[in-house]
């Protein structure tokens, strides 16, 4: 195959036939330009990938970023918390320890308004990590807990000695009623047989008060058959005293309470006729006559 080309100049027609060479030339040109394109478009193609793993990375760069400042906040909230129940615990400590200072006359020895003198020598160490820190607080609050016991329990001590002088029995377990019912036999108000009344009732208005007639501990505070709702506190020496036919009791088991304390809410619960108090004392668990706790004087 050949091709001719007539050329058209001032001195007439010019016939040329290029060679296999010439008839190369534009293929060549066409895959060249091909070449430089695909080159051109590969190397796009990567600054375009590179671009967008830099925005990826800056993506989750700006990610972390954000759970980094939620954690450090998370964990600032919770030292705040950790502050807030430390410096709660340690205003009750202060308290109970100027309380106990000031009933023993040590104020001059045990100052809880200033700050605990310390010091020493110290070399420098390694710092402290947030977690450590975390942990430190922890077993801090779980000291300060434990003292929080302690005092507390200090603190009752001290206070039941005091209670050595208030439990004197002695008075009526009513402010407000009358003597109903003495200590001895009596006809039964249900049966009408003659029985031994174990105690003293005092009649009065339903929702009164009934107080203590000395200090102690309350050893019963709930229903007893036949007693309705009960308080019996135990007044040390073998002594304790009963509260019976209560509407409500205002005491539980265990806790201390004062003479003239009220203890429950005048009622008619349990083998009753009508709002009163059944009480009674008892020496070494048997039932006495309280006439004379009643009647005697105040120590």
């Amino acid at each position: 195959m050949s091709v001719t080309v007539f050329i058209q100049g001032r001195n007439g027609v010019t016939r040329w036939q290029p060679g296999k060479r010439w008839l190369l030339l534009p293929v060549l040109l066409i895959a060249a330009g091909t070449g430089l394109y695909q080159h051109n478009a590969k190397q796009f193609q990567q600054q375009q990938a590179s671009v967008d793993n830099e925005r990826i990375a800056r993506e989750q760069q700006k990610h972390q970023l954000i759970e980094l400042k939620g954690a450090t906040e998370s964990q600032l909230a919770m030292l705040v918390t950790h502050v807030a129940r430390m410096q709660a615990k340690l205003a009750r400590i202060e308290a109970l320890g100027q309380q106990v200072a000031k009933d023993y006359k040590l104020e001059d020895q045990f100052d809880f308004s200033s700050e605990v003198g310390i010091g020493g020598i110290s070399e420098l160490g390694s710092s402290i990590e947030l977690d450590q820190l975390i942990q430190d607080m922890d077993r801090l609050v779980s000291r300060i807990d434990n003292n929080n016991v302690q005092l507390s329990l200090l603190e009752t001590v001290t206070s039941n000695l005091h209670i050595d002088g208030e439990r004197y029995i002695s008075g009526r377990p009513i402010q407000k009623g009358w003597l109903s019912s003495p200590y001895g036999l009596r006809n039964d108000p249900f049966n009408g047989r003659r029985a031994m009344h174990k105690g003293i009732d005092f009649a009065g208005k339903e929702g009164a008060d009934v107080v203590a007639t000395a200090g102690g501990v309350v050893t019963w505070s709930g229903s007893m058959f036949g007693y309705g709702e009960l308080v019996e506190i135990d007044h040390g020496n073998g002594l304790r005293t009963r509260y019976g036919h209560n509407k409500s009791l205002s005491v539980a088991v265990g806790d201390v309470v004062a003479k003239g304390q009220s203890i429950a809410k005048m009622g008619s619960t349990g083998r009753s006729t009508g709002p009163h108090v059944h009480y009674e004392v008892l020496r070494d668990g048997q039932q006495i006559d309280p006439q004379k706790y009643v009647y005697r004087k105040a120590d």
